[in-house]
């Protein structure tokens, strides 16, 4: 290359600025030549591929199905598994290595151990019965919801959890109920329960007549929050990639 790498002095050395860059550049190159020749292998031999999503509960749009359904249809040879679950239920299930990538929201500081794949800062909704007074405003701020029950969707192991994140980070300072499914959540809302907290991860699916849905608002601002793709680095392979990048193109 015409540059020095290393300086010898008598039975010592010393490596130079452009020797320690080579060194350095070079050994992520061979790393990635490694991961590249084994994945190959992987997908050449005959063994069963599958591929395990999560996918958080709060999300009910249609975009997660058609990128299985583009996916199944361009590698029939991939079992798909999908789940959905709490935060916190699919933090666990990737690193028990349980799951293979989550979308999810983000609640934790990014790590250098996961891709965290950024999607959308999604905007916060209310779904209110009809019913309720507050259902013709245009938007809502989180104080005007004080009175009224906050429905949130959990599992049972996990409603503590949830409770203390909607307190604690969203500002909810209210009662909470609890549901299993959305399906359920949104029966409590057409009873004049509660209102249901929503995200516009992707497209939201259209609701009965008898629910109603405004823009939530902090002190003016709109209330958001980041959704990501996350997957282990370690196991960063073709179909985790070809598939997270599925259904970015349709969730940004």
């Amino acid at each position: 290359m015409g540059v020095k790498l290393i300086e010898r002095k008598n039975r010592s050395f010393q490596i130079t600025t452009a020797g320690e860059y080579f060194y350095r550049k070079c050994k992520s190159l061979l790393a990635d030549l490694d991961a590249v020749r084994n994945e190959t292998i992987r997908l050449g031999s005959n063994g069963e591929s599958a591929l395990h999503v999560g996918y958080i509960n709060l999300y009910a749009g249609a975009e997660l199905s058609e990128a299985i359904a583009e996916f199944s249809a361009l590698y029939p040879e991939v079992n798909i598994s999908v789940q959905s679950g709490t935060h916190e239920e699919l933090y666990h299930g990737l690193v028990s290595g349980g799951l293979d990538l989550a979308l999810n929201d983000q609640r934790r500081a990014f790590s250098d151990d996961y891709v965290n794949m950024e999607l959308k800062n999604a905007e916060c909704i209310i779904e209110l019965s009809e019913r309720s007074e507050l259902s013709s405003y245009e938007k809502l701020e989180v104080s005007d919801l004080a009175k009224m029950s906050c429905i949130i969707v959990s599992s049972k192991a996990q409603r503590d959890t949830e409770a203390e994140y909607y307190r604690n980070i969203l500002g909810f300072a209210n009662d909470f109920i609890y549901a299993e499914t959305q399906e359920e959540a949104r029966l409590m809302v057409i009873g004049n329960r509660g209102f249901l907290p929503v995200e516009a991860v992707g497209k939201l699916p259209e609701v009965s007549g008898a629910i109603k849905r405004v823009p939530l608002f902090r002190k003016n601002r709109r209330v958001t929050r980041k959704y990501c793709l996350f997957w282990q680095e370690e196991k960063t392979g073709y179909y985790i990639e070809e598939f997270a990048e599925m259904l970015r193109k349709r969730l940004s």
